[in-house]
């Protein structure tokens, strides 16, 4: 017969059911504000790219600011979807990022700093992953990461190719 002063006091098989800041992952509201703030970064560099867009040096720099602002918006557009999916409303703000990045007038100091940007973000991200619990939000922002970092590799190739 067993006995019930062995038992353990939480039975792993009722793990699933605990609270998500119980088991180690970012709360609902911590982490639809973690959402908010990388949508409020990435809408400051969805605009800084647009605006980047007129100061063009070259054909090889268009295509990259064309690539950054087209995946800025669609990671706004994910960001936005997976907040109202997890019950919550999404940032109009945007990043003080954006008046920084805009007082340079030189395009490739601008792409310098807008990549240190999406160097941040792939930071925020890392951290963010794994407190997580959300296994759809998990692979969205993997697949983000994933693209902030071919973004700064893409980037530090143009620059250096620039110097």
């Amino acid at each position: 017969m067993p006995d019930p002063d062995n038992e353990p006091a939480s039975p792993p098989c009722q793990a699933a059911g605990a609270d998500d800041a119980y088991m180690g992952y970012l709360g609902h509201d911590d982490l639809l504000a973690a959402l908010n703030e990388l949508l409020e970064a990435e809408r400051a560099g969805t605009k800084v790219a647009v605006k980047s867009l007129h100061a063009i040096p070259g054909e090889r720099y268009a295509q990259l600011i064309h690539r950054i602002r087209d995946d800025e918006a669609h990671w706004c557009n994910m960001l936005s979807t997976e907040i109202r999916r997890l019950g919550g409303t999404p940032s109009p703000v945007t990043g003080a990022f954006l008046e920084k990045a805009m007082a340079l007038i030189d395009p490739y100091q601008r792409l310098a700093l807008l990549i240190r940007g999406q160097g941040w973000v792939v930071r925020k991200l890392e951290a963010l992953r794994p407190r997580a619990r959300d296994d759809q939000l998990h692979r969205a922002l993997g697949e983000m990461l994933d693209n902030h970092r071919h973004n700064i590799d893409l980037v530090d190739q143009l620059l250096q190719g620039a110097r």
